[in-house]
């Protein structure tokens, strides 16, 4: 899909907010991307805390809850054959001479059934908190330790709203604009006239978009060709994404 100056496949990362929305937002994605020889990096910016267990998991808290969710984004990588994977904070995602961080879920409120907005009770370690320049040199870290040549992330919308997917819109356009050489996509979550966009549908890829979706039995279930959320909420399974190249700001480091 991209390419290098020398005709190799591009090396892609994708900062995401919580565990999930990998797969979520761009499962087919990603697994296409590796099949075409890609090498695929995620990056995670929060372990998901703030978010509710269905199902037999319902009862779950606290670090058991953590535990789960980092136990089911293992597994969807690997059925995505995503073989690097960071926490945003913690080396090689962190910038050098800084102790570790752990940039914590900022939670969320629905403002709308579809559209959700910050909760007034984010802790001070939320990512949403987080000054953008602190995130955005640990992710630059890790671009260059991965030699990447293409990131993706969210739009300034963050799909639904949630803040930290905000957060990450901000610190990935920060971060590509301190590393020469990277170019950066949104995940675009309307169109926006006069803009280039590219829409991907890698439907072939289904398969495992369906088997990475089954490693979150703590947030959603599948049912048919719709996801429901823990809350209820209904989500139609995708394997298109609608891409929108984004120009960093300049000021490179």
């Amino acid at each position: 899909m991209w390419t290098t100056s020398a005709g190799a496949p591009a090396r892609v990362v994708l900062l995401h907010a919580h565990p999930d929305d990998e797969s979520l937002s761009t499962g087919a994605l990603i697994a296409g991307l590796v099949a075409d020889g890609h090498e695929v990096s995620v990056v995670t910016a929060t372990r998901g805390e703030r978010g509710e267990a269905m199902g037999e998991l319902a009862a779950l808290t606290g670090e058991a809850f953590v535990a789960q969710r980092e136990y089911e984004l293992r597994q969807a990588l690997a059925a995505l054959g995503v073989a690097e994977h960071a926490w945003l904070g913690s080396p090689p995602a962190r910038a050098d001479g800084r102790p570790p961080r752990r940039y914590a879920d900022s939670g969320m409120r629905w403002v709308t059934p579809e559209v959700a907005g910050p909760c007034e009770d984010a802790g001070e370690d939320a990512l949403s908190r987080a000054a953008t320049a602190e995130a955005a040199a640990d992710l630059a870290a890790f671009l260059v330790a991965a030699a990447a040549d293409v990131l993706i992330s969210y739009d300034d919308a963050g799909g639904y709203g949630h803040p930290d997917h905000v957060a990450c819109h901000h610190i990935a356009a920060a971060a590509a604009a301190q590393v020469d050489g990277v170019a950066v996509f949104e995940i675009a979550s309307q169109p926006r006239p006069g803009s280039a966009e590219l829409v991907v549908d890698r439907a072939e890829f289904r398969p495992r978009l369906l088997s990475a979706l089954a490693c979150y039995p703590s947030q959603f279930r599948v049912d048919g060709d719709l996801i429901v959320h823990v809350g209820g909420q209904h989500q139609p399974i995708t394997t298109a994404c609608r891409l929108r190249r984004l120009d960093p700001p300049t000021g490179r480091s």
